[in-house]
């Protein structure tokens, strides 16, 4: 197990594992953490490494099996989004009475969107392969950035004071993001 993973240490408190995509293991420590708390906390979580570690493998395994998209299908959906998104952000950001700056659409890897100090806010080409409420729901997580520039419970109610029902959405993405993505891998 130790021949995939990772420790980083920083200025943290706790120590955290996760199980990357590509099934490596990543273990972030404190600083002042002796090698071997950490590897007695590694011990302790083996179950739950082994039974994630299996999770991200079958999904490797599926994503193989995902259809990728061709250079005219990513620039064919970057067009549709730039049709659709900027008429959702407009809609959202009235609602919300928020200001914004540029919109741009990218073909990412790791990211739906994300909004910027300047408050310019961009977002994946391949949100049109979602869901429309869940592309609303993408929407308005950025939108609701330029209010709280953070993850705080204040973000989330804001989040939720515009879209009550955002965590079945918020799943879906997190149910189907990966198959989305891996298609342009």
């Amino acid at each position: 197990m130790k021949n995939n993973m990772n420790v980083i240490r920083s200025n943290r408190k706790s120590i955290s594992i996760e199980i990357r995509q590509d099934a490596t293991i990543l273990v972030r420590a404190p600083y002042q953490m002796q090698n071997t708390e950490i590897n007695r906390f590694i011990k302790e979580k083996e179950n739950w490494i082994i039974k994630h570690l299996k999770k991200a493998e079958d999904r490797q395994r599926e994503m193989r099996d995902i259809q990728k998209l061709s250079v005219q299908e990513i620039q064919k959906l970057t067009d549709l989004a730039l049709k659709i998104i900027p008429v959702k952000v407009k809609y959202f950001a009235g609602v919300m009475n928020v200001n914004y700056g540029r919109i741009t659409i990218r073909n990412q890897k790791t990211r739906w969107g994300s909004c910027s100090a300047k408050r310019n806010l961009n977002f994946n080409c391949l949100l049109m392969l979602a869901p429309d409420e869940v592309v609303d729901y993408v929407v308005v997580h950025e939108l609701c950035h330029l209010i709280e520039m953070n993850h705080s419970k204040k973000f989330w109610a804001q989040v939720e004071q515009v879209m009550p029902d955002y965590k079945k959405h918020k799943q879906w993405l997190k149910d189907h993001g990966s198959e989305i993505i891996g298609r342009i891998y």
